[in-house]
């Protein structure tokens, strides 16, 4: 586990060197989210985290596993700390407390073939900011939740032990996605989505009054990743991961 004071993005720099383990940071210049998106972060304050992992014990067709797996490892390592009701995955892997983002996670996989290589699994975790200067609609931080500040350093150590400790469950499909799908967000009952036009402008969640919202239930979480969901018609509809937003509320009520 290696500890840095700054980097352009522990992703991309893990990406770069091709090690294992954990590489952090307090401060990222370029830091990254999902879809393009930037990642705010004030230094010192927060978990920039992302972990190597040589040849991972999955197929090309596979790695939905590791997506699957590391944001339950991340929804523990978080439930420890904070009330677990109300903790869950959104979809693909992001970390919501109520409708408030506590943390956003980014994998990327080198492919050989059909092998893959090696993969960054990467995390921004709030821990102890109190203020966002950019455009993130929904932040939160655990020191906003529960009111004390926190050891990064422990939270770190637990998510690594965490990680090892559940590593055999790639190799157990059904039980890995039975536990993603209990603990996704808004798993039961009708919401409202928005569809999106792939390869445009990474976007934020839509505001409630969005046009063309449509309202919709999750059926299912394909083997590849794809949500797929029932609107209120009836009709089952498949995503690909930027082809859907979901409607949340930003004001945090």
């Amino acid at each position: 586990m290696e500890k840095i004071d700054q980097c352009h993005s522990t992703n991309s720099l893990l990406l770069e060197r091709r090690t294992e383990g954990v590489l952090w940071t307090d401060y990222q210049t370029a830091g990254r989210g999902q879809a393009g998106n930037g990642w705010e972060s004030e230094k010192g304050k927060n978990i920039l985290l992302s972990v190597g992992v040589a040849n991972p014990p999955v197929a090309v067709d596979q790695q939905w596993r590791m997506s699957m797996l590391f944001s339950l490892v991340v929804w523990e390592t978080i439930a420890a700390l904070t009330d677990e009701t109300k903790l869950t995955v959104k979809w693909p892997n992001d970390i919501y407390y109520d409708d408030r983002k506590l943390a956003g996670i980014l994998i990327e996989h080198c492919l050989e073939g059909q092998k893959i290589a090696y993969s960054v699994l990467g995390i921004g975790l709030n821990v102890n900011q109190q203020e966002w200067k950019g455009t993130a609609p929904n932040p939160v931080s655990l020191l906003q939740i529960t009111g004390q500040e926190w050891d990064r350093e422990k939270i770190v150590e637990d998510l690594w032990q965490r990680w090892q400790a559940g590593l055999p469950l790639l190799q157990d499909e059904p039980k890995l996605k039975a536990l993603y799908m209990a603990h996704l967000y808004r798993r039961k009952g009708l919401f409202p989505f928005v569809e999106r036009e792939v390869n445009t402008t990474p976007t934020m969640n839509a505001s409630s009054g969005t046009e063309g919202q449509f309202m919709a239930s999750i059926e299912d979480v394909s083997p590849t990743g794809e949500l797929i969901l029932r609107d209120d018609r009836g009709t089952i509809r498949k995503y690909h991961f930027k082809q859907i937003r979901y409607v949340v509320n930003t004001d945090g009520k």
